[in-house]
Order: structure tokens, then C-alpha cells, then sequence
């Protein structure tokens, strides 16, 4: 299964969410897939933040659908954060985890998933009961009608090839661009006022 196929499968359902999503390759790939998304999207550096950042959107906004487009290696660097979902159990956040078994931004070294571990089954473990493993197209389309509309937190990992599209064109802003593009966005979207002007003495 593609990353991409499933970033255009995806993208054709959103309209007005907030999307958090990794560093790497997928940066390029959904800045493609999805387009009208672009301004609704921040794109996250860190490791392991992508999922507790989309989290706390989904608690401060309540009433919008926020979805997290994580990574196996991004996961796995922040376990806990299953945790706090299942406790806190948002009802707006749709969680999904590219798993390609991989380290690919820096070369390809394997993931822990490419072992025994199964992102899906440690958060249904950590109490998140909609948490389910994606591994053909027609599968993560299904999860994706059904995690946009869910009550409760719903994660599904796809299990995705380690393979880069390179015929695509590349972002083109950096992450500072990005941060005020996507807080423009938020405060137009909501009418409200994040970042003010800057106060002159």
C-alpha cells in the first residue's frame, strides 16, 4: 500500500479539519495529496510531538475535528501520549500512524514495528478501544469514513511501502512560514486572535 494513495483517500474527505503531521518524505506527499489543506496543516520537526500537539488541539477546539498524521518512529518515541488519549478520551481526534517499518528521513534504519511490535495492539492495550491496523486501500478508506465521524479517539495504523514518491512537487515554505500560516488559518477559521501584533514601547 502506497502513502500517498492513502494521503489522497484521506485528503478527498477533509474540508475543514486541522491537520498535524511528521517530518520526511510525507511532508512532500501530503503538501500533494492535499492541497486544499495546505494552510490547514502544520507541518511538525519533532519527533514524537505530532500526536500530543493534535491532542491538545483537539482539547482546545473542541468542536473541530483535529487529525494527527503520525509515524511508526514518531510513536514509538512517545508511547505515553496512547496513554493520555485513552484517559482523556477526545472525541475529536482522528489518529493515523505511517508505518513503513522505517527511519526513512535518515536513511532507511529499521523501526521496531519492522519487528514483533504492533502500534495498534499497544493502544487498544493503553485503553483506546478504536485502534485497528490498515493494510490495503480499500481497508484504510473504511477506517477513514469511520474514524472522521467517531465519538471517541480512533487510530489506524497503515501499514504503507518504505518507498518515496519523487515526482512531486516540493514544499516550498520552511517551518517558521508554516507555523504562521497555519495560525492564520486557525485564527480566520475561528475568529479569533492567537497571534497579535507585536507591542511597541
Amino acid at each position: 500500500m502506497k502513502r500517498f494513495d492513502c494521503m489522497s483517500v484521506l485528503a478527498e474527505r477533509l474540508k475543514d479539519e486541522l491537520v498535524i503531521l511528521s517530518l520526511g518524505a510525507s511532508v512532500d506527499e501530503w503538501y500533494n495529496a492535499a492541497p486544499h489543506m495546505r494552510s490547514a496543516s502544520l507541518f511538525q520537526q519533532q519527533l514524537g510531538c505530532v500526536t500530543p500537539q493534535a491532542f491538545g488541539l483537539a482539547v482546545g477546539l473542541p468542536h473541530r475535528r483535529i487529525v494527527s498524521l503520525d509515524t511508526d518512529g514518531g510513536m514509538m518515541f512517545n508511547l505515553g501520549i496512547l496513554a493520555t488519549l485513552a484517559n482523556e478520551q477526545p472525541p475529536n481526534l482522528f489518529v493515523v500512524v505511517w508505518d513503513n517499518q522505517c527511519y526513512q528521513s535518515i536513511g532507511g534504519p529499521p523501526t521496531h514495528t519492522a519487528g514483533r511490535v504492533d502500534i495498534a495492539a499497544i493502544a487498544r492495550g493503553a485503553g483506546i478501544e478504536h485502534a485497528y491496523t490498515a493494510r490495503d486501500l480499500d481497508e484504510f478508506a473504511a477506517h477513514c469514513d469511520t474514524g472522521l465521524n467517531a465519538a471517541v479517539p480512533y487510530v489506524v495504523v497503515a501499514k504503507v511501502d518504505a518507498d518515496v514518491r519523487r515526482d512531486i512537487r516540493r514544499k516550498h515554505s520552511d517551518g517558521r512560514e508554516d507555523k504562521y500560516i497555519f495560525v492564520r488559518h486557525v485564527e480566520a477559521s475561528e475568529g479569533i486572535v492567537i497571534m497579535g501584533p507585536s507591542e511597541h514601547n
